[in-house]
């Protein structure tokens, strides 16, 4: 499957914004997906994942409460809304998907465990 990561931009800290992921090439409603985000000098760090069915999502402690990951299978289509954004949250957004559901909630946070990756797209969030 090939994903493409949309979205991104410049916003004011308080503000929000919305990245997509559109996905072709494959069976969009058989991958569990995630965001990832890498800020720069920093390692790639897990931000929220879905299950294939959208039946549970997983969220970072620093993003909980603040951003809604969701997955649109009829449109192929992963979307994470940000809300309250921070200065921290400044990084390059990644999505990612996997051909099958892992019940280790620590592998869902690994970038290892993903097969595919999108480009990313750059949220920059001024203070």
């Amino acid at each position: 499957v090939q994903l493409q990561a949309s979205g991104g931009g410049l916003v004011q800290a308080g503000g929000s914004l919305s990245v997509s992921c559109a996905a072709s090439g494959g069976t969009f409603s058989n991958y569990p997906m995630a965001w990832f985000r890498q800020a720069p000098g920093k390692e790639r760090e897990f931000v929220a994942a879905i299950r294939r069915s959208s039946s549970a999502t997983f969220y970072a402690d620093a993003v909980k409460g603040r951003f809604t990951i969701s997955k649109h299978n009829s449109k192929n289509t992963l979307s994470l809304q940000m809300n309250s954004l921070k200065p921290e949250d400044t990084a390059v957004y990644y999505c990612a998907a996997r051909s099958s559901e892992m019940a280790n909630n620590a592998w869902r946070r690994d970038p290892q465990m993903y097969t595919y990756w999108g480009q990313g797209t750059q949220v920059t969030v001024s203070s």
